[in-house]
């Protein structure tokens, strides 16, 4: 076996090995979550491009930093599913179904649309923040940007892969997807980009909380499995 296989036996089998099975011992059921998203997904791209739809989707998906926060923390759990208008909408279904696949399976419904969310929400949040710092700051916007509507799932996708990646010890393709999200600000320095970024740092915070919260309880409990399962119990593949 090749140096190469080798690695990429190392680094996905555990994550591969957990897809596979739940998929052989249940084949769509065990996505249906991701299914409804795709779904839903799809729909809200086929109404926000017709003329009698485009409004409609905006007024309930779409986020923007000049918003009213309480209008923008109102409208952000649809705007995952809200795909960009000048962006080909297969690409947003096929990120979905792929990566929400693989967090339903590994996290469960509820970890994963709870990740999904805190990501979006992240982006929704700085892009507020950076507009009001301002294009002097580092991590600051122009105030044209207030304008821009937000990423749609792109942030949650990009999260949700971190987050699975990480919690099945593939490191080095976690280190990867940050380091692209990276490569995209510097190469296109856009909104979306940034959003991205936060959505990182959102995450990479979660997991941080994790593993004190594990710490504590390990040093409690004695238990040494990973986020916050205790002694012999396994994590679910369906919450």
């Amino acid at each position: 076996m090749s140096t190469l296989a080798r690695f990429a036996r190392a680094e996905w089998r555990p994550l591969v090995s957990t897809v596979r099975d739940a998929l052989v011992a249940r084949r769509w059921r065990a996505v249906p979550m991701t299914l409804a998203a795709v779904c839903l997904t799809a729909l809200l791209q086929y109404v926000q491009n017709r003329s009698w739809g485009y409004q409609f989707v905006q007024n309930v998906g779409a986020v923007r930093a000049d918003d009213p926060l309480w209008l923008a923390l109102l409208r952000t759990p649809l705007s995952l599913f809200v795909p960009a208008l000048d962006l080909p909408v297969w690409g947003a279904l096929a990120q979905i179904l792929l990566v929400f696949g693989i967090a339903e399976i590994c996290l469960g419904r509820r970890r994963a649309l709870l990740i999904a969310y805190v990501a979006t929400l992240a982006g929704t949040l700085y892009a507020r923040v950076g507009v009001e710092l301002g294009p002097g700051s580092p991590i600051g916007l122009p105030a044209s940007d207030a304008r821009v509507v937000d990423t749609g799932p792109s942030a949650a996708v990009v999260g949700l892969a971190l987050y699975v990646c990480w919690r099945h010890r593939a490191y080095f393709t976690a280190a990867l997807v940050a380091a692209l999200m990276v490569v995209e600000v510097i190469v296109k320095n856009n909104l979306a980009g940034k959003e991205h970024i936060a959505a990182i740092a959102a995450v990479l915070a979660l997991r941080a909380f994790s593993a004190l919260r594990h710490r504590g309880g390990g040093k409690r409990s004695g238990s040494a499995c990973p986020d916050g399962f205790g002694s012999g119990e396994k994590p679910p593949i369906q919450s």
